[in-house]
């Protein structure tokens, strides 16, 4: 039953982490990265190199700010869709349907002062991710999750140092904000409790015995929130090796969150309705411990990853850039869920946490691209990327983030209007392999009520970024 709570705070424990690489987010934080599917980062065009290497702020000619906006259109469409209760007998609703919005807007600023000849102080506030998927009510795959969204923001203060014309680092403090809202159904009939109940109370009317099957008729529901502030660190180097070629290496660091959210909990199904009192009692009153307010947090770890790049200039005109990055994924094998009431979970098992385990594996993205100076003004810019998933199987992947192996295919153009500005726009489609859902009915052994459910999912992204730098000179 407490099966919603416990998937809200895995959402947000996992959808964080699809930030750095895979997952339905925003995977760009920059309109020049995104113009060369991400694989530019060594070529350090404007401030919001702060984002992909730091060290790169040394490599700017002035000090300038750059305000850019990504417009994402995820596509995520589920069919096929069967589930069972937990006790047995299939579950009835819609099979099918769109589960993300049309569009998705995500802002970032980023600015950078030359201090002098040598040091580079730069701020960039970026949203690293975001996530928002939502079934229909009468899905009939609601006692997995139904409803998940995440947004986070990051404020990022960064100092660059140049040892010498060769060679440069930097190093920032991150500073995340994260909030989270979730909707999950749950069959409160589970463990047959509500039709042994309802049982009892009908055979004591009418004087003998008579069996009552609450399944079906049982659900109930919860809208969680939650927020959390995460800090980590940021590092970055550059080595010009000579005129025409240029290396560099970024770390980000992981983040520790402990997420700490409300759980709102009402009943849906009318046999639930009529047992909400005593669900929603304390265990010690002889209650299953579902309280219609209560709390709950999660300790999580977000992956770090590591990225080694590098630019090279083929002709005065045509420059080639490289990235490969890694993220450490397989921090989400565990996850344990504490809740504020111990619940009654059947069979004379009480709870008052879940443990989790997806099995993510860690991940890697390679990616390569161009930019063709046209003309004075004008550059063109394309790229193409290879992004694993760090979902292994349909066993261990989430119905709200049905994620899979994906390629990145990015255009876009650089326009400089005479010395100070220069605006940017990129398109991006994503190709996403197609994925299935396969996941096992809960065991009983701890608070989590679903049956077995499958889906097939359909997934491709589309990203648009306008960007605009001024530069002071």
């Amino acid at each position: 039953m407490n099966v919603k709570k416990i998937h809200f705070l895995l959402g947000l424990a996992f959808v964080p982490a699809l930030a750095q690489a895979s997952g339905y987010h925003f995977s760009t934080q920059s309109v020049t990265a995104q113009s060369t599917a991400n694989a530019a980062t060594a070529e350090a065009a404007d401030s919001s190199t702060l984002f992909y290497n730091p060290a790169g702020l040394t490599k700017l000619e002035s000090s300038e700010v750059t305000a850019a906006v990504n417009l994402l259109a995820p596509h995520i469409k589920y069919s096929d869709a069967q589930a069972t209760y937990r006790r047995g007998g299939a579950v009835s609703g819609e099979t099918s349907g769109k589960i993300t919005d049309d569009i998705v807007a995500a802002p970032h600023v980023y600015g950078a002062y030359k201090l002098n000849d040598d040091v580079t102080l730069g701020l960039g506030v970026y949203v690293p991710f975001g996530s928002s998927t939502e079934y229909s009510k009468d899905s009939v795959l609601r006692h997995h999750l139904n409803q998940l969204g995440l947004t986070t923001i990051a404020v990022e203060p960064v100092v660059a140092y140049k040892f010498n014309e060769q060679h440069s680092v930097g190093i920032g403090a991150i500073a995340q904000y994260s909030s989270a809202e979730l909707r999950k159904y749950a069959d409160w009939d589970a463990s047959g409790a509500l039709s042994g109940l309802a049982s009892l109370q009908a055979s004591q009317r009418a004087g003998q015995s008579v069996r009552v099957d609450a399944t079906g008729k049982a659900d109930g529901h919860a809208e969680v929130k939650g927020k959390d502030w995460g800090f980590g660190f940021h590092l970055g180097w550059m080595w010009d090796i000579n005129d025409r070629a240029r290396v560099g290496v970024n770390y980000r660091s992981k983040v520790t969150h402990t997420l700490k959210g409300t759980a709102d909990w009402s009943a849906d199904g009318a046999f639930a309705q009529a047992a909400f009192g005593r669900i929603s009692a304390p265990v010690a009153a002889g209650g299953n411990g579902y309280a219609a307010h209560e709390k709950a947090s999660v300790k999580i770890v977000t992956p770090e990853s590591l990225s080694v790049h590098g630019m090279y200039k083929a002709t005065d005109k045509l420059n080639l850039f490289g990235d490969v990055t890694w993220t450490r994924h397989s921090r989400f094998n565990k996850a344990e869920l504490v809740f504020e009431n111990t619940k009654n979970i059947g069979g004379g098992k009480i709870s008052d946490r879940t443990v989790i385990t997806p099995n993510w594996r860690n991940t890697y993205k390679v990616g390569f691209g161009g930019s063709y100076q046209y003309s004075e003004p004008l550059q063109l810019r394309a790229g193409i990327a290879f992004d694993q998933s760090p979902v292994r199987n349909a066993d261990s992947r989430l119905n709200t983030l049905p994620d899979g192996n994906r390629i990145w295919y990015s255009i876009g153009a650089k326009y400089q209007y005479r010395k100070n500005h220069v605006f940017d726009i990129a398109y991006s489609h994503i190709h996403i392999n197609d994925t299935t859902f396969k996941s096992a009915a809960s065991v009983g052994d701890n608070v989590d009520s679903k049956g077995t459910g499958t889906a097939k999912f359909n997934n491709y992204a589309n990203l648009v970024g306008l960007q605009y730098s001024y530069k002071f000179k």
